[in-house]
């Protein structure tokens, strides 16, 4: 009798333990930290321009573009963006510039333009 109760009991346990447990597959939101480490090796590029950006700015940026699967994720990206343009245009508009033809340069589209004036809330 006792072995019933002990065998119902640790499956009980164990469905409540399944029940609370996260989901494996939540991942975390995209956040700006996550934007600017993967663009640093774009810094290069936007400070002193050049004819190619780099290899991993490239990558950096597809991986982005690959991350950004949800609307909230793709404005935060928008955001993050638009404040790196923000705090460049007191010192170039060249900067941004540069910023600007990353994603053409590298071969991938942004659904919207890296500028001081886009509107994210608009972005999809």
């Amino acid at each position: 009798m006792a072995a019933p109760r002990l065998a119902t009991l640790a499956l009980a346990v164990l469905l409540a333990a399944t029940l609370a447990a996260p989901p494996a597959a939540v991942r975390a939101a995209m956040s700006c930290t996550t934007v600017y480490n993967t663009l640093m090796p774009c810094l290069p590029f936007v400070q002193m321009g050049g004819a190619m950006p780099p290899q991993p700015c490239c990558d950096g940026i597809r991986n982005l573009l690959r991350q950004a699967s949800n609307t909230p994720d793709r404005r935060t990206i928008c955001g993050c963006l638009k404040n790196v343009a923000n705090s460049a245009a007191g010192g170039s508009g060249t900067y941004i510039d540069r910023a600007a033809v990353l994603p053409s340069k590298c071969g991938v589209s942004l659904p919207y333009k890296i500028s001081t004036s886009v509107n994210c809330n608009t972005i999809n």
